[in-house]
């Protein structure tokens, strides 16, 4: 796993234990929302990094 795949990671489970803690997220419910903040996260590290990447 490199750098950026276990930030994208860390950040997605920090997100989601604070939505969790908030009450907006329940725990039965948490693989499916894990893979929606992840994509998402996923998706503004691309446009950040634009066309043609960048590691």
């Amino acid at each position: 796993m490199n750098k950026k795949e276990e930030i994208v990671l860390k950040a997605t489970k920090e997100i989601l234990v604070k939505f969790i803690e908030t009450g907006r997220v329940y725990p039965s419910s948490f693989e499916e929302n894990f893979r929606l903040v992840n994509r998402i996260i996923r998706e503004s590290v691309a446009d950040e990094e634009g066309p043609g990447g960048g590691d």
